[in-house]
């Protein structure tokens, strides 16, 4: 058996910093990079692009609503041709930098309310996978497991690799909990790794409800703007790797 371990990484802007993401490049095995609208600046991924460079670390472009103030994570009323160009635009941004340190890009994971709103509404979905398939068909998409993300990757063309989550609670339907409500992100690094072994081991995730549900995935989330995210990334790979799990980036 084997996995990817992913991270939302590159989210620090201009004099404001946010996660450890030295440290964390050297547990994961992809990275999502935020490309300017909710996050990051030019500096910043330059920064990063060389840190996942220096450590072996896949690539991927992490765009999200333009909204700086709510970290993207406030749905907007944007239109399908918006939101697509929207994609196309960040992965361009990131890509300058990718080229210039000869790294490869491998994926396109949207960023928080883009990704939510897309797993459930088939045309924003669409409309990323439209950005996504414009700039290279073959870039992998990530989406949420069993979600609309995956199904648009598809219709269009592109690789899909299908997200579990480690740190964030799930509901009965397989969508995650709000981070409005209670409970909504795991406190616990040992929570989060036997979520993480589950979903790799098992296919299958508790919900917050305390019900089992199927759920087959192929890379695994663990956010790295929380306090705590190394000491998580350190658990989940110990706990996978006492499960006998490979971990290793998505294949292209």
């Amino acid at each position: 058996m084997n996995i990817d371990l992913n991270s939302d990484v590159g989210e620090s802007f201009g004099a404001y910093s946010l996660g450890a993401d030295a440290e964390l490049f050297t547990l994961i095995t992809s990275a999502n990079i935020a490309c300017g609208f909710h996050a990051g600046d030019p500096l910043v991924m330059n920064r990063t692009v060389a840190l996942a460079q220096a450590n072996g670390v896949a690539v991927g472009a992490h765009p999200g609503y333009p909204d700086l103030v709510g970290f993207g994570r406030r749905a907007m009323d944007a239109t399908e041709a918006e939101v697509e160009n929207f994609v196309l635009y960040q992965i361009g941004a990131l890509s300058a930098f990718t080229r210039a340190h000869g790294v490869a890009l491998r994926h396109v994971k949207a960023h928080g309310a883009l990704y939510n709103v897309a797993a459930q509404d088939p045309k924003i979905a669409r409309a990323i996978a439209r950005g996504i398939a414009r700039f290279d068909l073959n870039l992998i998409m990530v989406g949420l497991a069993n979600s609309l993300l995956i199904d648009a990757a598809r219709e269009i063309g592109l690789r899909a690799a299908r997200e579990g989550f480690c740190d964030r609670a799930y509901n009965a339907d397989g969508s995650l909990r709000s981070r409005r409500e209670p409970g909504a992100v795991h406190a616990s690094a040992a929570r989060a790794a036997a979520q993480a072994r589950q979903l790799a081991r098992d296919h299958a995730v508790t919900t917050y409800e305390g019900q089992t549900i199927a759920l087959e995935v192929d890379t695994l989330c663990l956010h790295g703007d929380t306090p705590h995210a190394v000491e998580f990334a350190r658990a989940i790979r110990a706990a996978l790797q006492d499960a006998g799990i490979e971990i290793r980036p998505m294949m292209m």
